[in-house]
Formats: C-alpha cells, sequence, structure tokens
C-alpha cells in the first residue's frame, strides 16, 4: 500500500488487489495513521512468510530502529503463517511488540497490561513446550524485559523510548 488515495474505493474504504479493507494511510513510527499524502515510515509488508531466523532478525531491526508496531506486524505473520504449535510464541511476541508500542505512545495503562499478557503468552508457551531459546530468542530474558518495563510504564506514566526501551531478543549477549 503506497498510503496514497489511490486504493480508495468508491465506498471510502482503502482495498487491497483482492477487494479486502486495508489502511492505506501512511504511519509514523509507532504506527499511528497519518493523513492521506504526508510522508510515513515504511511499513512492513503484511502477509509474508519468513523462515523463523528471517523473523526474530527483522523483528530486532524493526525494534533497535524504535519501530515496535511494525515489529509486531513481523511477529503477526510468523504467528499466522507459522505451525500450529509456534502460535502462542509468535503472538506472545506480538503482544509484547504491541504493548512496548502503547508505552512509547504513552499509554501506561495498555502498555502494561500488554507486557504483562503477552509475558504471561510466552510463559505458558515456554513451560508446555520446554523450549526456552527456540531460534536462538532468550524467553526467560523477553519475559523478564517485559516485566520490569511494564512495572517502570505503571510507576512513571510516561512515555518510553521504544528504542532505547527495546527489548533483546536474543539476549544481552546478541
Amino acid at each position: 500500500m503506497t498510503g496514497t488515495s489511490e486504493t480508495r474505493q468508491a465506498d471510502g474504504r482503502d482495498r487491497d488487489a483482492e477487494g479486502r479493507a486495508r489502511n492505506a494511510r501512511p504511519r509514523d513510527g509507532l504506527g499511528r495513521p497519518l493523513p492521506y499524502g504526508e510522508a510515513g515510515v515504511e511499513r512492513a509488508p503484511e502477509g509474508v512468510v519468513r523462515r523463523p531466523g528471517e523473523t526474530v532478525t527483522e523483528a530486532q531491526a524493526l525494534l533497535d530502529a524504535g519501530r515496535p508496531f511494525h515489529a509486531h506486524e513481523v511477529f503477526e505473520d510468523a504467528w499466522k503463517s507459522g505451525p500450529a504449535d509456534e502460535r502462542g510464541l509468535w503472538r506472545g511476541l506480538a503482544q509484547l511488540a504491541v504493548g512496548l508500542t502503547h508505552a512509547a505512545r504513552g499509554n501506561a495503562t495498555g502498555g502494561a497490561r500488554l507486557l504483562r499478557r503477552g509475558a504471561g503468552t510466552v510463559e505458558e508457551w515456554t513451560s508446555t513446550t520446554g523450549r526456552p531459546r527456540p531460534y536462538g530468542l532468550d524467553l526467560t530474558e523477553i519475559t523478564r524485559w517485559a516485566g520490569e518495563l511494564a512495572a517502570v510504564v505503571e510507576r512513571d506514566g510516561r512515555r518510553v523510548d521504544a528504542a532505547g526501551a527495546s527489548p533483546r531478543l536474543r539476549g544481552r549477549a546478541a
């Protein structure tokens, strides 16, 4: 999607080539829609099937760039296209990225809630599968990070710097 009105249909809704509703408005680095015609950041394409390692690498680059909303879209692709037994992992990581997005936008309540929900989803997946380091992910570190950030966001009630507060998906040494 280009972020222009070219994709708008007679009904006023943006649609993709198959006619499905898709918001074509440009977005800022935290995923907030901007007015048509404004310059936004490049969006992560939707529906891309990536190998798990590619998902982690791409999501980490987006997190490091302060674009957790866009990292969420990468995790969401893995959640929707990956094997059924891994959906909880990718869904939890997507929730964590959205939690960071809300915290960076200044929504302390939503940020803390989604960080805790995502951490719980990841912890549940880890305990069910017994896999604490799939694809090099350090799930113990990630859930610790989420709990600590949720506490800071609740305590301070201020927005966080998305890039500065982002997790190291493969651990601190990576």
